[in-house]
Order: C-alpha cells, then sequence, then structure tokens
C-alpha cells in the first residue's frame, strides 16, 4: 500500500465519519421544547437623545435533552425601533433559524439610542423582542427613558488646549436654564469678557474628557439654590456610573477681570477628573472665585486645584478624591470657613495628602519657576482622611508664606503653632461616607468645635440651610439630634 494511498482512504475514512456526524445533528420541532430567558423584561435609565446607552445582555437557554432551532428573533418595531440588537456577534431587526444544542445558550446584546423630540420632560420608549420556537412565543419588554437635551459639540481648536465650543463670547452674556439638560462634547468656553450664567436647577452632563473652559476674563456664574442645586456631572446615567469617578475632565477657570469675579453657589461637581481648576494664565488676576454650599466630590485627580489665585470658599464639601483634595500652588490669597475637606480615597492607592499648600508658581508658557506670597486660612472646618499624614507644604524662600488653621478638626503628625484652637488627629465620625453623606455623627468631636466669630452673616447657616446658633460646629454641616440622613 503506497504512502499516497494510504493518505486518501484516512481521508474518505475522515470524510464519512463527519458526514456520519451531521447527519446526527438534527433539530427537534417538537412544540413541548421552549427556550428559557435570563429575564423577560430590560430596562434602560434615562438616555439622552441620539446618544447610544450602554449595553445590556439577555441569555437564551435550550435547557432540553434536544438541538432546536429558533425560527425567528425580531424586534416588535423592526427597523423603526430605538432599540438594536446583536446576536452571536450579528447586528440585526430579525433573525431566523438560530441554533441552539441541547444544554447550550445564545447571547443577545441590546442598546437604545433615542432621536431627538421637542419636549423638556423625559419620555418613555419601549419595545418587545419576539422569539418563535416551534410556534411557541416568548417575548421580552424592552424599556427606556429619553430625554432631549441641549448639546454643545465642539467645533474650534487651539493648539495646545483642547477641542472647544464657543459658549459665551466676549461682551456676551448666555444663559443656561434648568428646562433641558446640557450635554457637553468637549470643552464649552467662555470668551473673554463674555459671562455664563447658569440658572438654579440645570443639569450639565459633559462627555468623556469634556468640560467648562473660562477663557482669560471669561466669567462663570453659577446660581444654584438650596432646593434646585445645579449638578455638574458625566452624561452616563446608568445606574454603574452613579458614583464611577473619571468620568469627565474639569472646570477649568482662567483669571478672571475686574470686576467678573467667577462665583459658584449651591453647585454638586462630581464624578471627574479635577472638581474646579482654577489659574492664572495670561495676566494678573483681578477678582476672586466665590464658592458657597458647593459639594465637590468624587474625582480621580483633585477636588480642587488652584495656581496663584484668590479663593474665598464657604459652607463647603470636598471629598474622595484620587490625589489631593486642595493642592493650592503658586502662591495666591485663600480663605475656607466652614469646610468638610474629607478623604478615604480606596479606588487606588492614593499617595498623597488631602491637602497641600505651595507658593512656587509655573509660568505656563515658558515653565520657568517663580516664587508668589501665599496666604491661607481655615475656619472652623474638618480636614481629615485615611493616611496619617494629611497635610504638606512646599515652600520657597523670599516671599512671605503664612498660613493659619483656627478652630479646626486637623489630621496631620505637624506640631506648629500654624494650629489655633484645632483637635488634631481625632476621627470627626462622619455620619456615612461610603454613601456620601458628610453629616457629624452623634460622637463627632467636630460638634462645637468651631468659634462663631467665623459664623456670621450667611454663615450662620449651614450647607442644608439649619441655624448655627452659638455653638457651630466644625464642617460643612451642624449636627442635629433629629436630623434625618441627606438625600443630596
Amino acid at each position: 500500500m503506497t504512502v499516497r494511498f494510504r493518505i486518501l482512504l484516512a481521508m474518505f475514512i475522515i470524510a464519512i465519519g463527519i458526514s456520519s456526524c451531521r447527519k446526527e445533528l438534527s433539530f427537534s420541532e417538537n412544540s413541548a421544547l421552549r427556550i428559557n430567558l435570563s429575564t423577560d423584561t430590560i430596562s434602560f435609565d434615562t438616555v439622552f437623545t441620539t446618544l447610544g446607552s450602554s449595553t445590556r445582555q439577555l441569555m437564551v437557554y435550550n435547557n432540553n435533552k434536544e438541538n432546536i432551532k429558533i425560527n425567528s428573533i425580531k424586534l416588535g418595531n423592526g427597523s423603526s425601533s430605538f432599540f438594536s440588537i446583536n446576536v452571536d456577534g450579528e447586528p440585526g431587526t430579525s433573525f431566523f433559524d438560530k441554533e441552539i444544542y441541547a444544554g447550550d445558550s445564545l447571547y443577545i446584546f441590546i442598546k437604545v439610542t433615542i432621536d431627538p423630540v421637542n419636549q423638556n420632560n423625559p419620555l418613555f420608549i419601549e419595545d418587545f423582542l419576539v422569539f418563535n420556537t416551534n410556534g411557541n412565543i416568548d417575548t421580552v419588554h424592552l424599556t427606556a427613558y429619553g430625554q432631549d437635551a441641549h448639546y454643545i459639540i465642539a467645533d474650534r481648536t487651539l493648539q495646545g488646549f483642547p477641542k472647544y465650543k464657543v459658549v459665551a463670547d466676549s461682551l456676551e452674556t448666555a444663559y443656561w436654564t434648568a428646562e433641558k439638560p446640557y450635554v457637553v462634547y468637549g470643552h464649552a468656553l467662555i470668551n473673554s469678557y463674555g459671562t455664563l450664567v447658569i440658572e438654579p436647577g440645570t443639569r450639565v452632563y459633559f462627555h468623556d474628557g469634556s468640560g467648562l473652559w473660562a477663557w482669560s476674563e471669561g466669567q462663570l456664574i453659577v446660581n444654584g439654590t438650596i432646593d434646585n442645586p445645579v449638578v455638574f456631572q458625566g452624561d452616563r446615567l446608568e445606574s454603574f456610573y452613579q458614583d464611577k469617578a473619571g468620568q469627565w475632565d474639569r472646570i477649568w477657570l482662567m483669571e478672571a477681570r475686574e470686576g467678573g469675579g467667577h462665583y459658584i453657589n449651591y453647585a454638586i461637581i462630581k464624578n471627574g477628573f479635577i472638581g474646579i481648576q482654577a489659574e492664572r494664565f495670561l495676566k494678573d488676576n483681578k477678582a476672586p472665585l466665590t464658592i458657597t454650599n458647593t459639594i465637590i466630590t468624587n474625582h480621580t485627580g483633585m477636588g480642587i486645584y488652584s495656581h496663584n489665585y484668590h479663593i474665598s470658599a464657604s459652607n463647603i464639601v470636598v471629598a474622595n478624591c484620587g490625589n489631593y483634595g486642595l493642592a493650592l500652588t503658586g502662591g495666591g490669597w485663600y480663605e475656607f470657613t466652614h469646610g468638610s475637606f474629607l478623604n478615604y480615597w480606596n479606588a487606588s492607592t492614593r499617595t498623597t495628602p488631602n491637602v497641600y499648600l505651595s507658593n512656587i508658581y509655573t509660568d505656563p508658557m515658558t515653565g520657568n519657576l517663580y516664587a508668589y506670597g501665599f496666604e491661607m486660612k481655615m475656619n472652623n472646618s474638618i480636614m481629615y482622611g485615611s493616611k496619617e499624614e494629611e497635610f504638606n507644604t512646599d515652600f520657597y524662600p523670599g516671599t512671605d508664606s503664612i498660613y493659619t488653621f483656627n478652630n479646626s478638626l486637623v489630621r496631620t503628625q505637624w506640631k506648629s503653632n500654624v494650629f489655633n484652637n484645632c483637635l488634631l488627629n481625632k476621627d470627626p465620625k462622619i455620619l456615612d461616607y461610603e454613601n456620601y453623606d458628610y453629616h457629624l455623627d452623634t460622637l463627632s468631636p467636630a460638634i462645637g468645635l468651631g468659634n462663631p466669630l467665623y459664623s456670621t452673616g450667611m454663615l450662620q447657616l449651614d450647607l442644608d440651610g439649619i441655624s448655627r446658633g452659638n455653638s457651630p460646629d466644625a464642617g460643612a454641616y451642624q449636627y442635629v439630634p433629629t436630623e434625618e440622613p441627606s438625600t443630596r
């Protein structure tokens, strides 16, 4: 027997074997055999019009002892459906004769994209995914809420800067209102001598890498209220993204013009890279950034990063940041009163302290280093976190660098006269930090620690509008024995 003959004989035997196996792969048409579905309803959280949702997965099981075919899988609304499906890697709206072997399963992936509509309220979208297997009909209910929005799409570039769209041009005052949310792709830019006013209850959603940017001598005014704060967050609204940090870039404020300082009141700034970056960039800063009644939380980088700026902040929470909560650099003037600066970040290893102060200024145009005067006061505040040392400085000599902590609770190993009437290294006993409730627990040593001299005027009320009376607590919240957990 020649080698060639042996090879041909082997191939013939293999072919017969394969043919025999194929004959055994029969698919039952018995109507008693049914498929099993992993769920009968798939719901999507609110999604913006024109933007696709995240993907949901549906499993189809053949728990029978025989092979079956799904005669058809169809979206009820066909090609006009807002939903789209992918069956075993193949996109479409209808599929036929999908085989499932005994004991095997089939993957189906589902998305929803909602077209723009001219209405302000969320709209309800539904469809059905229909399976026909040997005459048996099974359905999966598909539901989603859609929301129309204003879309800010970057359309300009400037070398060395992110792509942007001008939303308030020079000598223009633009208003963002609460009627529809704003969805930003790229950076929404306030031009020099332009002003953007954001009204109570407005919600601003940023796509990945996007942000809000005030160019030199532009002005940002955020006019939230206690009942209708302005919210800045990422544009993914599924529950998985609710508390996921790093979804967008930052609010970037260059130097303000004289008489046109930046002002942020009752805002929630969450889930980005940097909450607020305020820096002198092209010229001297002529007006302060004023932040009141604001929560800045859950950022992968920093809560507030400044570079030779003037910031006044009160009734403020800065919490849960992957690096610094406060990084005040390049000199400047700062005052924080009734702040809760808390950092128990655990999504990655944090190597930096919660608060960092420096008078070292790096010129953004030349890269040269300078030292500028620095002054900071922190009054009636809490500065605490999970590290043994949550405070550090880096000062060049030759300029005045003054900083004091007054009537505050601070975590630090420093022994210094900069801590006036402070408690050091005492757990502030935050009510429920993991669930973003930064109120004080009943045993908090911050209760009664504050000095009423720092709690005058508008600061007689805390972030919730609760009176501090004559015995203010340190931090943004006054402890009230009957207080219920915050929903904000």
